[in-house]
């Protein structure tokens, strides 16, 4: 079974890319961090190697704002588009899996997962386990420690994991695990994840990514 991987990103610029860390490393400083985090990732998902991969922009591919950014050309490029984080998630999904009906017997063809840039933690080991284990359930949910998530999995699509959620709010992780189970579906919480949003996260750094700090 094919494993599209949607990375949902922002271009790295300053004033659009990790605001909330312009506080500790300035509005460029966070730019700088952003850019490292999104190749980083990019290259994560490349190299796990468990099918196509989707960058799904904000703003449009085709904006000015991604116009230095060297982006591999394997890369499947689409817009974020409109509406808040759950319309623009729940458009990415529902493209990925609108073939997958979720009917009794039926094999999905293929299944999804959802990521962020910003999770230090994401690397082809975690990412390749995660499809695997998807291929026997209908969900799967890597939460992160504050609350949010770094990761869903998914082999079928429903607009209620998307709709009417408090993002950015300690409660999402929460809320979408209630409503997997509301839905009657099989998931499982895999390990608690990090993310980097706040000037506290930057504790979490690896090495690597601080050194893109001071380049």
């Amino acid at each position: 079974m094919s494993t599209r991987i949607i990375i949902f990103a922002k271009a790295p610029v300053a004033g659009l890319a990790k605001t909330r860390l312009a506080a500790a490393l300035s509005a460029e400083g966070a730019a700088r961090l952003a850019r490292y985090m999104l190749t980083s990732t990019i290259d994560a998902c490349l190299t796990a190697n468990i099918g196509p991969v989707e960058l799904c922009m904000s703003p449009a591919p085709d904006a000015p704002e991604w116009a230095d950014v060297a982006l591999p050309p394997t890369l499947i490029f689409s817009s974020q588009g409109g509406g808040d984080l759950g319309k623009r998630m729940a458009c990415a999904a529902y493209r990925a899996l609108s073939g997958n009906t979720r009917v009794e017997h039926k094999t999905p063809q293929q299944q999804v997962l959802l990521v962020g840039t910003d999770c230090p933690q994401l690397s082809p080991e975690l990412l390749r386990h995660a499809a695997h284990r998807l291929t026997s359930l209908d969900a799967l949910l890597h939460p992160t420690w504050d609350g949010g998530y770094a990761l869903l999995g998914l082999r079928h699509f429903n607009h209620q994991l998307f709709t009417n959620m408090p993002w950015s709010t300690p409660t999402v992780a929460a809320l979408t695990q209630a409503r997997l189970t509301q839905l009657g579906w099989r998931y499982t919480l895999a390990e608690k994840l990090h993310d980097i949003d706040e000037p506290a996260d930057l504790f979490w750094l690896t090495s690597a990514w601080r050194r893109a700090l001071t380049r």
